[in-house]
């Protein structure tokens, strides 16, 4: 049983419980979509017009790197720049939906798969970006599994820069526009994993990468 049915299973209990039936009723969806609609929303900080700017200044204050390319085909040389000016291998694995991409050609070899133990860096897209606070928004699926941004020790994670949205509430909203209901994982990733609970001292790569890197496409 895959965890999105085990959470099928336990909701349905509980409306059971309720003497509801299992699944909302067409007219309990339109309900909560219509409070969701009509329910004020707090206040939020002013943007700059420059999403993008926006999201690399963020990003940068979080530890993350940054790089901007024009197109997609530019990701990988992109990639193999910055691993090589890092001191780190060329070889990676990533979600099946950058197969199109001419990773070989620009000296790197990536496989598409779940990392195991001994895989360094996870190559992954995103389903959107939030220029509040630098964040990736990433969405578990059969191509994009969630293991690949937080298993290896350096995530590089490619964002078009058309999916990058003002706030958390917007993020929320294309989700919602888009899916329809949240898959089985959703990680929003502020950076590199880290803690401060040893002499509150920061310490980075405690739970997750060590280093996030993200390249923007403007032309995506």
């Amino acid at each position: 049983m895959d965890t999105s049915t085990a959470r099928r299973n336990i909701l349905a209990r509980i409306r059971a419980a309720q003497g509801r039936e299992p699944e909302p009723a067409a007219g309990e969806r339109e309900a909560a979509q219509s409070y969701m609609a009509s329910h004020p929303r707090g206040p939020r900080p002013p943007l700059s017009e420059d999403l993008v700017a926006h999201f690399v200044e963020r990003a940068q204050l979080m530890a993350s790197t940054v790089d901007t390319v024009d197109a997609l085909a530019d990701v990988p040389a992109a990639a193999h720049r910055y691993l090589t000016a890092q001191g780190l291998p060329v070889q990676a694995i990533a979600w099946q939906t950058l197969q199109a991409l001419q990773w070989a050609e620009a000296g790197m070899t990536v496989e598409f798969r779940k990392p195991q133990d001994a895989d360094k860096v996870g190559l992954t897209g995103c389903f959107c970006a939030i220029a509040e606070t630098g964040t990736l928004v990433l969405l578990s699926g059969p191509e994009t599994y969630a293991s690949a941004a937080l298993l290896p020790e350096t995530h590089i994670a490619i964002v078009p820069a058309s999916r990058i949205v003002g706030c958390h509430e917007d993020a929320f909203d294309l989700i919602r526009s888009e899916r329809g209901e949240l898959p089985r994982a959703s990680n929003f990733v502020s950076g590199p994993s880290r803690t401060a609970d040893i002499e509150q001292s920061v310490v980075l790569g405690a739970h997750g990468p060590y280093r996030v890197h993200t390249i923007i496409v403007r032309g995506a």
